[in-house]
């Protein structure tokens, strides 16, 4: 009996942990679907790169500060830290329709952005409360408030739209109070209904605690978070604009897009964590790599029409040209067929497609020599990078990175079992910053090309270099230690 209501409790814990979770990843990613309607409406007039620093200023506060909140949690208990965070981070939320410039703006949001570190609460106040073998489903099913992300791009843009029906100018200010409200009611329920619990005999001085930050395996677990996590962050908030921009869908249209990429990934998490228990992260995030560089490799490709040379029409003896017309060219008794441009071509192809004619350069009674140029070819290479192609693309790839995000957790509360706050807050701190750097990353990418699909040449190469790493790693543990292999290769 005591098992069973200990497990209750443990589920309740769960259950509290990973609404509370799902409330602020939804603020976290707030600024993805707020930013891009002011500007679209001209509320204000932020350039590409402002935007890039505003959808970024919040993940980078939940990321830097995941670390600290990490030994916090260890040391005082999930739920007075989970709940303070609740509260306070609600105050910049009420603040924000008095925001009236850019600076206020980022201020505002680099406070507000402190929701973000939920994440390293969670994870050390969920796994204390479960043991080994129940960790990675646990965490997995933690880990699925990351499709908070859906709740913002899925109603966001619809409620941005109601409130701007009478009030086209002030209408947005009532979504950021919502989201304070929510905030304020999920706080007030984790101190009525949450039990504290934290590390027993846990006397470590912080400095101690920082030590397993020296492990090799928390930087390279770190690196793998900084795509899985970071970058889905990231995209939860730069693929709102991005189809708007290249596909001309409308907000509501974009946000749905953005849903469909969030929340699979974050729903999927649990089953990341499921796979984890029973294959091991290391075969799970073979996976989850390769498939993240074969995705971005296809996602790269832009939409485009290249127009180059293509084959003309020579000369094939001397002589003055005695009739001209689109479809041929007369030199003598002799006949030069010209091709004709096709009008039929086909609009939205999965595939590139390719178009070629040719153009006359030359006139009636004109004396030509040999192999001189009658008519130039002219070839289109066009590809229209299927908007559905490109949304069934960006799913999975969410997807994989959902599933990467619970097998990277797998081994923290395992390996670091005192200290899993602490390791947590800095996996996750490393991830969080590609959540951060991305849009602005991905603003300068797209400043610089002029492209929308630059973005997805970051993650390729940052795709390949995990991968490499995580194979070297292994390689190197296979030469050097090859009898203890498989207890190995995840402890290094």
């Amino acid at each position: 009996m005591k098992n069973t209501n200990s497990l209750s409790q443990s589920h309740k814990i769960l259950f509290l942990n990973t609404l509370a979770f799902t409330i602020c990843f939804a603020c976290w990613t707030l600024n993805g679907v707020l930013v891009t309607f002011l500007v679209d409406n001209g509320i204000f007039h932020w350039s590409v790169v402002q935007v890039g620093w505003l959808l970024g200023i919040p993940i980078l506060t939940g990321s830097i500060m995941r670390l600290p909140i990490g030994i916090l949690t260890d040391k005082f208990g999930g739920k007075y830290v989970f709940s303070l965070l609740l509260l306070l981070c609600s105050i910049p939320l009420f603040l924000l329709p008095y925001a009236d410039s850019f600076f206020t703006f980022a201020v505002l949001s680099f406070l507000f952005g402190m929701v973000g570190t939920s994440f390293a609460v969670g994870i050390g106040y969920t796994s204390i409360w479960y043991p080994k073998e129940w960790q990675g489903r646990a965490l997995g099913i933690f880990g699925m408030g990351n499709a908070g992300a859906a709740i913002t791009t899925f109603l966001a843009p619809s409620l941005l739209n109601h409130f701007s029906i009478n009030d086209p100018q002030n209408g947005w200010k009532t979504l950021p109070v919502i989201y304070a409200i929510a905030l304020v009611i999920i706080g007030i329920a984790f101190l009525i209904f949450a039990t504290n619990k934290k590390i027993e005999n846990n006397t470590k001085t912080v400095s101690q605690m920082l030590q397993s930050l020296k492990s090799a395996r928390v930087w390279r677990f770190g690196a793998y978070y900084f795509l899985v996590f970071g970058c889905f962050v990231a995209y939860s908030q730069w693929l709102l604009p991005n189809f708007m921009n290249v596909y001309q869908t409308s907000l509501v249209m974009g946000g749905l897009f953005a849903t469909l990429f969030s929340l699979p990934s974050g729903v999927i998490r649990a089953f990341g964590g499921y796979l984890s228990d029973k294959f091991g992260a290391r075969k799970v995030m073979y996976c989850v790599l390769s498939s993240s560089v074969i995705l971005s490799a296809l996602l790269m490709i832009p939409k485009m029409e290249i127009t180059t040379t293509g084959p003309g029409v020579l000369a094939t003896k001397k002589g003055i040209i005695t009739a001209v017309s689109n479809e041929k060219i007369k030199i003598g008794d002799t006949d030069f067929a010209v091709a004709q441009r096709k009008t039929n071509e086909n609009e939205n192809a999965i595939f590139p497609t390719k178009s070629s004619w040719q153009q006359v350069v030359v006139e009636e009674n004109q004396t030509v020599k040999k192999k001189e140029l009658l008519a130039k070819g002219i070839t289109v290479i066009k590809f229209d990078a299927n908007m559905w192609v490109f949304l069934i693309l960006v799913i999975l790839i969410g997807i994989s990175w959902g599933i990467g995000k619970a097998a990277v957790y797998k081994h923290i509360p395992e390996y670091f079992p005192t200290e899993v706050g602490v390791v947590g807050g800095m996996v996750g701190m490393i991830g969080g910053l590609g959540g951060f750097f991305g849009p602005i990353i991905f603003s300068y990418l797209l400043t610089a090309t002029g492209i929308w699909s630059s973005s997805w040449i970051f993650i390729l190469v940052f795709s390949s270099i995990c991968l490499i790493w995580m194979h070297y790693t292994i390689t190197k543990i296979m030469n050097e230690k090859q009898p203890k292999l498989s207890r190995l290769i995840d402890t290094q």
